[in-house]
């Protein structure tokens, strides 16, 4: 009796703290409303106000009686980032500077600063999320890559970022919405709160984002590409290649020291694709440097063998030795890899004129 005394204690202190909601789930969430005095079920309907009906404050969560978020308003707070910037593109991208105030959440010990891209087109959005402040994988060619890693973010960070970017664009929101966790950070690095959020992003009575419709990014964490591999719940998965050989991603990509691709095609090959999915090689193409005939012939040897599509992405501009490729060279290179019976896309990124664009996440205003 007094174990369960300490620990109702100890959940009640943690609500004193005014943690934020989002990011919880709905057994923690059924959990706190028994803690506050209520039925669990409250729990439930909390959780549907917060992702289904994406209510932002809790004095407008109808659905619950005026009891509860009064209790709800003195002991807890919902917990969406605050925008600090946005930069609009004139191709209609907005990148958002976001900032997450400091709590007694397990890896929120401190204050964040991050960036999230929202991309509106004619039939959908697409919303390039953040799953670390800065990074620590070092990719040469990405401006994150300079920040270094400043801390991992919450679960209910990763999902604010949605919820802020939709409830920003609310009056002109198109049906679909594809979430892809692309931003700053790997996300296979913060492994747990990642995981948690995608379970709120891709629940049919969270978020409800199909799967379908959401990608993980990864640089090539092995691990962590067989540990999703086995989850019921999941997303896409791409994989950022960039080299056709391990000496040419070696310099660009120094995790591929400790996971060559070799081994990463491993982990590949043995991946469980759904019936509809396809692994996803990210290739970005950097002038005179990995952008050659020859090596678009390596590339579709390398992934031959799978059911995969390669997205070429031509450099990005910004503050770093490289440069984009030309025209010419990103033809050929698409051209090759479809000669040999490979599926190949050029996607050219959106936002570059703010910054807002792949491997430009780096906070540029606020390092001047």
């Amino acid at each position: 009796m007094m174990k369960e005394m300490r620990a109702a204690a100890t959940k009640l202190q943690t609500i004193n703290d005014g943690l934020p909601l989002i990011g919880k789930s709905l057994e923690e969430l059924r959990e706190l409303a028994v803690s506050l005095g209520e039925p669990s079920y409250r729990g439930a309907q909390i959780y549907r106000e917060l992702y289904a009906r994406r209510q932002a404050q809790i004095e407008k969560m109808t659905a619950l009686p005026a009891e509860m978020r009064r209790k709800l308003t003195e002991n807890a707070r919902v917990g969406l980032p605050e925008i600090v910037r946005r930069h609009k593109s004139a191709d209609g991208t907005v990148r958002y500077v976001l900032r997450f105030t400091a709590s007694g959440e397990a890896g929120a010990a401190k204050a964040a600063t991050i960036e999230t891209v929202f991309m509106p087109e004619e039939k959908r959005q697409t919303i390039c999320v953040s799953t670390q402040e800065g990074c620590a994988v070092n990719c040469r060619f990405c401006l994150t890559a300079t920040l270094g890693l400043l801390r991992n973010l919450t679960a209910g960070e990763i999902v604010g970022q949605i919820l802020v970017s939709l409830g920003d664009n609310r009056d002109a929101l198109k049906p679909q919405t594809n979430v892809v966790l692309m931003g700053q950070g790997e996300p296979l690095l913060n492994y747990e709160a990642v995981m948690k959020a995608l379970r709120i992003i891709l629940d049919a009575k969270g978020l409800s984002i199909s799967p379908k419709h959401a990608t993980l990014s990864t640089s090539g964490v092995v691990p962590g590409i067989e540990r999703l591999a086995k989850e019921t719940v999941r997303p896409k998965l791409a994989i950022s290649l960039n080299a056709s050989n391990d000496e040419q991603r070696d310099a660009i990509m120094p995790i591929n020291r400790k996971y060559p691709i070799a081994k990463l095609l491993e982990a590949c090959r043995n991946y469980p694709l759904r019936a509809w999915e396809h692994v996803t090689f990210e290739y970005v193409l950097l002038g005179g440097y990995n952008d050659s005939v020859e090596d678009a012939r390596r590339v579709a040897k390398l992934v031959g063998n799978l059911r995969a599509k390669v997205n070429l992405i031509p450099w990005n501009p910004g503050e770093l030795p490289y440069r984009p490729p030309d025209a010419e060279r990103i033809e050929a290179f698409r051209k090759t890899l479809v000669e040999k019976g490979q599926r190949a896309f050029v996607r050219y990124s959106r936002g570059q004129d703010v910054m807002a664009a792949c491997g430009q996440l780096a906070l540029v205003e606020t390092r001047a």
